[in-house]
């Protein structure tokens, strides 16, 4: 598989307070990537260096071997990266359906009939379609997410990032999502997933990060990460003889 992103040495501090620090990992094309930590370990943060809403102190971040370090979130979003966000941001007073094609039309920047199109494909594939003409206040939490998840779909990424898309979900509803984001997997999308609910992501991912402090505690297996010494101590809260 391609590299598809990369990020070198990445820093960004805010005064005394580091949320990345000289972090080093690459994505390659078609990989499902889970990223965990404890809370205030820089994970938003750093989806935010990668998407262009903060700046780096130091560091590059390459996209399909392009260097972005310094393009706008706006470009990186046509060159093909896309989020969602933890707490779901509709315009609440818009239908569904205009709510993605705004994506599709601003974020993706796609002519009319194409964004139409991509649009309501991209409601087909998070099972959103049927409440295309209602408003996105009327929702519920999974829908929102839901539409969190589509209006990231309708601007075609190659690259998904997901940002506790499962929080505040029931296990039935937590689980109906999993089966939608391996769906769109299984159509060679490239996934970074933060998560809490860790069960969650190892149905999805076939590789975990840790972060902790801004740094890359771990990298690899899922497994092997989850039980290795210094994740179950920093994250997981259990003493090194558990």
């Amino acid at each position: 598989m391609s590299e598809l992103l990369r990020c070198s040495d990445l820093s960004k501090s805010f005064g005394s307070v580091t949320v990345a620090d000289s972090i080093n990992f690459s994505v390659s094309d078609g990989e499902a990537v889970g990223i965990i930590g404890p809370n205030g370990a820089g994970k938003t943060s750093l989806f935010n260096l990668i998407t262009g809403t903060l700046q780096p102190d130091s560091g590059k971040i390459h996209f399909q071997q392009a260097d972005i370090t310094r393009h706008s979130s706006a470009a990186r979003c046509r060159s093909g990266i896309a989020r969602s966000f933890q707490i779901p941001q509709p315009f609440a007073a818009m239908s569904v359906y205009e709510n993605v094609l705004v994506a599709a039309t601003h974020g993706a920047r796609l002519p009319a009939l194409k964004a139409q199109h991509q649009s309501i494909e991209a409601l087909r594939k998070t099972g959103l379609l049927e409440r295309a003409n209602d408003t996105a206040g009327s929702l519920t939490l999974l829908e929102r997410k839901r539409l969190e998840l589509t209006r990231a779909l309708a601007s075609g990424p190659a690259l998904l990032l997901l940002d506790e898309i499962a929080g505040g979900l029931t296990d039935k509803e937590c689980q109906s999502l999993i089966e939608t984001i391996q769906k769109i997997r299984s159509e060679n999308v490239t996934i970074v997933w933060i998560e809490h609910i860790v069960h969650a992501l190892l149905a999805v991912v076939d590789r975990l990060i840790v972060l902790d402090f801004g740094k890359v505690i771990a990298d690899g297996e899922p497994n092997a990460v989850m039980a290795s010494k210094e994740v179950q101590e920093n994250y997981l809260g259990l003493a090194a003889d558990a």
